[in-house]
């Protein structure tokens, strides 16, 4: 475990790294599920909070467990058994879930604690495979030592706050410290003296954009509910008909968006705007869970089990599907530097984006708000295949041929 090749030819994702995202689909279908229930009653604190905590424990663990195994991946037992204990930490955590939205009815304190068992789970068994890579490299052992001090730094700091049960605000308090000490142990580490560690760029891309296809999931899911209940309720019918392709247009549109521009590539050139990227997926990924969320939404709303009014409904769709649109468009022009027309792009998509609420609030169908909603990611597929595909053609060959010395020294 000295270190991989950031130059290795045709490396791509190991079969363990797929089967590692796939437990994540549990984290994010059980989130999916509570924040939905949380909103169609109205509760949109208990919503927000419950899954913006549960959300980012599950992805950040993911993030250190995927730029690690991109560095020092060696698929021998070890890792393959410090891997599925980290696994087994999801479905702990997954487990806990439940109970954080819970306790979050009452704005009292949050009943984290099955919760904080998953994630110390995986975080402890995250901390051995970075002490190990210190134990057997040389080179890279400050920056080990300081993702493993950093974990644990912070290890200690969620036990404190889960078994002390302090009050809600505290707790949010201790939590956002916790967070900002979790997200600071990989830049101190990566911009020591004894690093960066030799993360692989198009690796990395790939397993970025693997997480993105299963989180996706959580969309086709959503539309699936949404498309029983009005079979259910109406029968097959045209309605259906529409909800179900428009259900099944909007993961597909971001699925589109996602892959439209050779990442692997351009963060190869750019590894100094690593962090940014990397950092900025977890916007991505939260919005895209949310959209599956959303949908589910709308199905219990259709099936008169929501208490919200329809505009709400729609704009449970519509503000995560807005989420994640800039949040993509902002992390390519961060990666390929800023287009103008990627103003045109984010101003249609928040325009559709917003019709669809407005249409929803003034009496229209849910389901033609959301075939509005539908056409924000489909605009940007649209606009960039006509106008800004040759454009992000020219703006590589920009980055090749000037490539920034630091960035290859990196490399």
């Amino acid at each position: 475990m000295v270190g991989r090749d950031p130059h290795e030819t045709g490396r791509v994702a190991t079969t363990l790294e797929l089967f590692f995202d796939l437990v994540f689909v549990v984290a994010f279908s059980v989130a999916g599920v509570e924040v939905a229930h949380a909103l169609a009653e109205g509760h949109f604190f208990v919503a927000t909070a419950g899954f913006l905590f549960s959300t980012f424990a599950a992805i950040w663990a993911w993030i250190n467990f995927s730029w690690f195994a991109s560095a020092f991946d060696t698929d021998d037992w070890f890792f393959r058994v410090t891997t599925m204990a980290q696994m087994v930490g999801v479905a702990v955590l997954a487990l806990g879930i439940p109970s954080v939205f819970a306790s979050l009815q009452g704005h009292e304190h949050i009943d984290n604690r099955v919760l904080v068992l998953g994630y110390v789970i995986m975080r402890v068994a995250m901390s051995i495979q970075w002490l190990r890579a210190a134990q057997a490299s040389q080179r890279y052992r400050g920056a080990c030592l300081t993702y493993a001090v950093a974990i644990w730094v912070a290890q200690i700091g969620w036990v404190a706050v889960a078994l002390i049960d302090l009050p809600l605000w505290p707790a949010a308090i201790a939590s956002l410290l916790l967070v900002v000490v979790e997200l600071s142990g990989p830049v101190i580490a990566e911009n020591s003296k004894a690093g960066p560690t030799p993360w692989h760029a198009h690796h990395i891309a790939e397993r970025y954009g693997a997480l993105t296809i299963v989180t996706l999931g959580e969309g086709v899911v959503g539309t699936i509910a949404a498309l029983q209940a009005v079979v259910d309720v109406d029968g097959w019918s045209l309605d259906a008909a529409v909800l179900g392709l428009t259900g099944m247009a909007i993961p597909f549109a971001m699925w589109w968006i996602y892959f439209v521009i050779p990442t692997g590539e351009a963060l190869h050139l750019r590894r100094r705007k690593c962090f940014v990227w990397g950092y900025g997926h977890i916007v991505v990924f939260m919005a895209t869970a949310a959209v599956g969320a959303g949908l589910h939404v709308a199905a219990l709303y259709i099936e008169h089990e929501a208490h919200v009014g329809p505009g709400v409904v729609v704009a449970t769709v519509a503000v995560p599907l807005g989420l994640f649109c800039l949040g993509i468009l902002a992390i390519y022009d961060y990666l390929l530097d800023f287009d103008p027309l990627s103003v045109l792009l984010a101003g249609g998509a928040l325009a559709f984006l917003a019709a669809s609420v407005v249409v929803a609030s003034a009496g229209v169908s849910v389901v033609v708000a959301l075939v509005i909603a539908a056409c924000a990611p489909i605009f940007i597929v649209v606009v960039d295949e006509l106008l800004i595909g040759t454009r992000r053609v020219a703006a590589l060959e920009r980055l090749r041929a000037q490539a920034d010395p630091v960035d290859e020294a990196l490399a």
